[in-house]
């Protein structure tokens, strides 16, 4: 219904920047949000950053200063900067999409994934 298509990961140098991107397609009226969360081997998916449909924006404390999330709303694509990135940013990053739909007399949550793209911060 929903299908997230992430780019922009690669291998960059502490210090340096690199810019992610998540164009979502299918069912895009149904999004709430959309965000980025991150995770590494052997430890849990955590939360980077969230911008909802309103226009209210979260980021974790690690990366707060250093990374921005922007969305394109007429493009269904969300962004993010990541600026003075650290070797400890290095993480498989996934892109994730809120969504809400009507079936009947219920309303059906569920959580779109991307598959992933890996960012790689070493010397």
């Amino acid at each position: 219904q929903v299908q997230l298509v992430e780019s922009g990961g690669g291998l960059v140098q502490p210090g340096g920047s690199l810019t992610l991107s998540c164009a979502a397609s299918g069912s895009t009226f149904s999004i709430n949000a959309m965000g980025w969360y991150r995770q590494t081997p052997g430890n849990e998916r955590e939360l980077v950053a969230m911008a909802t449909n309103g226009g209210v924006i979260n980021y974790a404390d690690s990366v707060k200063g250093r990374f921005t999330i922007s969305r394109d709303n007429a493009k269904n694509t969300v962004y993010l900067q990541m600026n003075s990135l650290k070797p400890e940013d290095t993480a498989v990053y996934y892109c994730k999409a809120p969504a809400s739909t009507g079936r009947g007399r219920t309303l059906v949550q569920y959580n779109y994934w991307g598959q992933g793209t890996q960012v790689t911060v070493s010397s």
